[in-house]
């Protein structure tokens, strides 16, 4: 493989663990301001930690990841932290389906985002992250079959919503790629 070639595929690995690192840290984040407004009480609660739970987990592979690989996290964390926890907070002081709608939403994005990485491993020699993703690949998935079994599809406005947070998704993953 040619310095340039290697070089560049450095690069992408970087960005693949930089942007999933700050994917799971939003999620969380959404997670934590959900559960801040509904509290253990409502009907999707335990869900909702279950979800976090996963997260967290996700979180903590690819932080060891950023460590042990040297990769630079993106200087943007403390506005995901902030947009992630408002985001949150937001779908669920309007309802457990307004929340579940968020989670739909969200995965829905990631699905996609971790699927195109996936492919594009195809051709790498990276199995530790290529089954890292594909196992969270699938833990999303739950929690997207989850929040639309939940009523995230009856929440009042849902596809304006869910157009709003899917782009939201979309602008977070390409700024985090690279910032």
């Amino acid at each position: 493989m040619s310095e340039t070639k290697l070089g560049q595929t450095r690069a992408d690995i970087a960005s693949m663990i930089r942007v999933n690192q700050a994917g799971e840290y939003g999620a969380a984040q959404i997670y934590k301001g959900q559960l801040a407004v509904m509290g253990d009480h409502a009907p999707q609660s335990s869900e909702i930690h279950h979800m976090a739970e996963q997260e967290q987990r996700h979180l903590d592979a690819f932080d060891q990841m950023i460590t042990e690989r040297g990769v630079r996290p993106t200087i943007l964390q403390p506005f995901w932290k902030m947009a992630g926890y408002a985001l949150g907070a937001t779908t669920a002081a309007m309802g457990p389906r307004a929340a579940m709608a968020c989670t739909a939403a969200v995965e829905t994005e990631i699905d996609k985002h971790y699927q195109e990485q996936l492919d594009t491993l195809q051709a790498e020699s990276e199995p530790e992250l290529t089954s890292k993703i594909a196992e969270f690949r699938e833990e999303e998935l739950e929690h997207k079959a989850t929040a639309i079994a939940s009523g995230a599809e009856d929440t009042p406005g849902y596809p304006v919503l869910s157009a709003a947070i899917r782009l939201g998704c979309r602008v977070a993953i390409g700024l985090s790629k690279r910032i």
